[in-house]
C-alpha cells in the first residue's frame, strides 16, 4: 500500500488522473480497495492539485464520475452472482467485512449504500452486497449518486486544503519547517485511513 501511495505522489497530468480514477473505480467494481483504499488516492490527488500538478475542478469531476460508476459495476456483479460471489477464495479472508455490509443493509436498507461509502472495507463490498440482496436499482442509484458526490468532493478538498496549508506554512515560516509539518500531516492522514481500512476486517461482526 505504501509503495502505491508513494508512486501516486510523483505523478502528474493525465497519468495521475488515470491512476486515481482507476483506483477509485476499481475499489468498488473489482475490490481494489483491499490493496489501496480509494480515499488515500483521492487525498493524494487533492494534494497534487494544491501543488499545481493537477486541476482541482477536473480532479473532482473525474473522481466523482469514477466513484459513481464503479459501484454500478459492483452492484451488477453482486446481482448476477448472488451469494456465490462471496464464496470466491480472495473474499473469504474478509468475511467479517461482508457480514458487516449485510448487517448494515438489513438495518438501514438503501441508506446503507450511502453509510457504507465512508467505511473502507465496507465501501468496497457494499455495492456487490446490495446487488446480491436485490436492493432495488432505483434506490441503489439514488444513494450511490449522493454518496459519490459527497465522498468524491469531500476527499478531494481534504487533500487540497492539506496541501494549501503546507504552502502557507512554507511562505511564512520556512521550507524546512513546512516539510516537517507536511510529513506529520501525511503520516496522520495515512495512519487514520489505514486504521479505517483495517478496522472493519479486524472487528467481530455483531450477532
Amino acid at each position: 500500500m505504501n509503495s502505491l501511495a508513494s508512486g501516486l505522489i510523483h505523478l502528474s497530468g493525465w497519468v495521475a488522473y488515470a491512476a486515481i480514477a482507476a483506483l477509485v473505480f476499481g475499489e468498488t467494481a473489482v475490490f481494489v480497495g483491499f490493496i489501496l483504499p480509494g480515499e488515500i488516492a483521492v487525498v493524494i490527488g487533492g494534494f497534487l492539485a494544491s501543488r499545481g500538478h493537477l486541476s482541482l475542478p477536473v480532479l473532482i469531476i473525474i473522481v466523482v464520475f469514477a466513484a459513481i460508476t464503479g459501484p454500478f459495476v459492483g452492484y451488477e456483479i453482486g446481482r448476477r452472482m448472488g451469494d456465490r460471489l462471496f464464496a470466491v477464495k480472495p473474499l473469504r479472508r474478509v468475511h467479517r467485512g461482508i457480514e458487516k455490509a449485510r448487517i448494515v443493509l438489513r438495518q438501514r436498507g438503501g441508506a446503507a449504500v450511502l453509510a457504507g461509502r465512508f467505511v473502507a472495507v465496507v465501501r468496497a463490498l457494499m455495492p456487490a452486497a446490495a446487488g446480491a440482496a436485490q436492493v432495488r436499482f432505483r434506490t441503489f442509484t439514488v444513494y450511490n449518486v449522493l454518496g459519490g458526490l459527497i465522498w468524491g468532493i469531500g476527499y478531494c478538498l481534504v487533500g487540497y486544503l492539506a496541501g494549501s496549508a503546507y504552502a502557507v506554512v512554507a511562505s511564512r515560516i520556512g521550507t524546512g519547517f513546512a516539510v516537517a509539518v507536511g510529513v506529520i500531516v501525511v503520516l496522520l492522514v495515512g495512519a487514520w485511513a489505514y486504521r479505517r481500512h483495517r478496522a472493519p476486517a479486524g472487528r467481530r461482526a455483531p450477532e
